[in-house]
């Protein structure tokens, strides 16, 4: 198939973008490399901004594409909660741009990056694609209006989609050659290497009272590697005819920060100093999936699930990526 990845210059739509030339797939990649990087991806790469309707028009007119996934997202929280208004324009905003611009070039199917952030505080463990969505930011927000949307789009258009509504991304490559390179990170593990690198003075712990086994937040860690399966998974099951549907992608069991920080203290061979606090307004103790029906729909499994595989493939980037990207 011949594949618009939006955001493939992006962390986990480059090793998605990896992932679909291993296959055989034609892939190009659309990014305004605002946070993407263009040396993550080794594919014809168009530069533009999705908030720009021509630009994404023009892109998916000229593309003669089967399919497109979306990446193209502002994805940090506690930033949203500070800038709604950005959000809304790239995250919903832009999206209706791509999904006006594959309706006018004939593109049927979609695979859309979602979170889990659309369920807010959990009420019950695992999370089910049944729980009720009550998202707690305008990150979590932007992802469920989209995901609204997506099936008025098949009514209307026949446009079938996939929203993989994915958990705590994590990893890189096996080989160091691609990871996380977010700036400012904003996620635990990329945080606590760049700790362990020295460019950090301390790592803080927000909360070690929690009721858990060892009182900090256990959260379900999926491999970044394991996410670009699922999402490739999803484009095979459209091809196949599969309707409009949603899916959690996440290992099914989680980690407690210490644990993650005590493995990567292991792996770095750096004991970097860690700094206890208070508990974060809004964090719930645990989170983890229930990945049964995305299993059962697309014969996914997690193949990368353990601790030690996530925290090594992180180290491996980080390590011979201190500063990131080049570009």
């Amino acid at each position: 198939m011949r594949v618009l990845v939006t955001g493939g210059a992006g962390y986990i739509g480059s090793h998605t973008v990896r992932d679909l030339l291993a296959r055989g797939h034609e892939v190009v990649a659309f990014d305004s490399l605002e946070r993407g990087h263009a040396s993550s991806i080794h594919c014809h790469l168009v530069r533009g901004d999705l908030r720009d309707a021509g630009a994404i028009e023009h892109a998916a007119a000229d593309g003669h594409f089967d399919a497109v996934i979306h990446f193209a997202a502002f994805c940090a929280a506690g930033e949203s909660v500070a800038k709604p208004d950005l959000y809304f324009a790239n995250n919903v905003s832009g999206t209706i741009n791509l999904l006006n611009a594959m309706v006018k070039a004939g593109i049927r199917m979609l695979v859309f990056s979602s979170s889990c952030a659309v369920y807010g505080q959990p009420k019950q463990l695992p999370v089910s694609e049944s729980a009720p969505t009550c998202p707690e930011s305008p990150y979590g927000e932007s992802k469920l209006l989209v995901e609204r949307m997506l099936p008025w789009y098949d009514v209307g258009y026949g446009l079938r989609s996939v929203a993989l509504r994915y958990f705590n991304a994590a990893g890189g490559a096996l080989d160091g050659s691609i990871g996380d390179d977010s700036r400012p990170p904003s996620r635990l593990i990329p945080i606590a290497m760049k700790t362990a690198l020295g460019q950090r003075p301390h790592f803080e712990v927000h909360g070690t009272d929690y009721p858990t086994p060892d009182g900090t937040c256990v959260r379900d860690f999926i491999h970044t590697l394991d996410l670009s399966e699922a999402h490739v998974r999803a484009l095979e099951y459209l091809a196949g005819g599969g309707k409009t549907d949603f899916f959690n992608v996440g290992v099914g069991a989680g980690f407690s920060v210490l644990q993650v920080i005590e493995t990567i203290k292991r792996i770095s061979g750096v004991d970097f100093p860690v700094r206890f606090g208070p508990r974060r307004p809004g964090d719930p103790a645990e989170v983890y999936a229930d990945n049964s029906k995305i299993r059962a729909a697309l014969g996914w499994e997690p193949r990368y699930a353990d601790l030690e595989t996530i925290v090594r493939s992180d180290w491996a980037w980080h390590s011979t990526h201190p500063t990131g990207y080049t570009d």
